[in-house]
């Protein structure tokens, strides 16, 4: 059976290795191939469908399918970065972020590579213990960040029939997410006639809209989740106008939402729709809320183990699949996205520590 220093180490440098190929999001099929190479290197079966790899170790027909599943892309390097995104100066980047411990540094080392290799690191202790094991299935995906219809959103209807619950993993310093918003985003439309501005013709577009959006902001959705609150609604864009001395005829801006469980993502745009008078037009109606079930068994392994829980505001792959699911990874949510990503050697080998022990809790 592997040790978890062991494990961790191995981890480390493949993480390494990761962050040194660009993989943003569309983009991962270099990453791919790597992580695929590095599985076939250490014995580790696995199945390679587009840009997302499957793993799958079942040695028991009779008892539960547990799904780890965590996504290999990227989002784009932020301008400012301290040192290299991809191969950083460990000496600079060390000062530059303050720290005297082992760490990765760089894009993608904290979202998703520490719960990518993490769950790796997993699925090699039990694919270790033979017909001893719990049956786990590892799946790596692409364009998580980006919403793409080629990772999970391809895979899960393949693998539903088989998945009894899962472990989502981002980066939420291993505390056990038991519910995360969804995410809406409508472009908005407003017409009008354009005019001359200084005969005061024509419908101005955008005062429609920002009609529209006073009534956005004031509204309220009655519904309140016990877990997420409030659905949470900003406009965060608008465009309009092509000249200072012509009416605008048409004015467009977005709305950003991000719903609890408590609507669909149907309900949310038809009740806007009915305040407003732009045309709402939905960019994906599917990427809905998600709620661990009261009565999970992962609600009570992670109880058992004393891990605190909390509600996610941020989107994940939770929101493409159906089955029981908490969201649980290395690393600190507030770093992804910005520059001077990095993990530290500790935080990946608490989470392979961590999995493991969950893991065997829930046989």
């Amino acid at each position: 059976m592997h040790n978890i220093d062991r494990l961790t180490s191995e981890a480390m440098t493949l993480l390494k290795e990761m962050v040194a190929i660009p993989s943003p999001s569309f983009s991962e099929e270099e990453v791919c191939s790597h992580i695929c190479e590095w599985m076939s290197a250490h014995c580790m079966p696995h199945e390679r469908k587009g840009n997302n790899i499957i793993c799958r170790n079942l040695p028991n027909s009779d008892k539960p399918l547990l799904m780890l599943c965590a996504h290999i892309d990227t989002v784009s390097p932020s301008e400012d970065y301290g040192f290299d995104p991809y191969e950083p100066d460990y000496a600079k980047a060390a000062e530059v972020l303050g720290l005297e411990e082992e760490f990765v540094a760089g894009l993608g080392s904290n979202d998703d590579g520490g719960s990518v290799v993490s769950m790796i690191a997993a699925f090699r202790y039990f694919l270790s213990m033979g017909e001893e094991a719990p049956n786990v299935m590892l799946v790596l995906t692409c364009e998580e960040e980006r919403s793409g219809k080629g990772g999970m959103t391809s895979l899960w209807n393949e693998l539903m029939e088989d998945v009894d619950m899962a472990i989502v993993g981002e980066p939420t310093g291993m505390r056990a997410a038991t519910s995360e918003r969804g995410l809406l985003v409508i472009d908005a439309v407003a017409e009008g006639v354009s005019g001359h501005a200084a005969r005061n013709e024509g419908i101005n577009a955008l005062y429609i809209a920002v009609e529209d959006i006073a009534a956005i902001r004031n509204h309220k959705f009655m519904k309140i989740s016990p877990r997420m609150g409030e659905v949470n609604v900003n406009v965060t864009q608008i465009n309009a106008g092509s000249a200072h001395n012509v009416i605008p005829d048409r004015c467009t801006f977005v709305i950003d939402i991000r719903p609890t469980e408590q609507y669909t993502n149907e309900e949310i745009l038809n009740e806007l729709q009915g305040i407003c008078r732009s045309r709402l037009i939905p960019r994906n109606l599917s990427n809905c809320s998600s709620a661990t079930h009261k009565a999970s068994k992962l609600m009570a392994v992670a109880e058992q183990l004393g891990i605190e829980t909390f509600s996610s505001p941020t989107t994940s792959d939770w929101m493409r699949i159906s089955c029981d699911a908490v969201k649980m990874g290395p690393g600190d949510s507030s770093r992804s996205h910005k520059k001077n990503e990095y993990i530290t050697h500790c935080e990946i080998q608490e989470a392979v520590a961590t999995y493991i022990r969950f893991i065997e809790h829930l046989k």
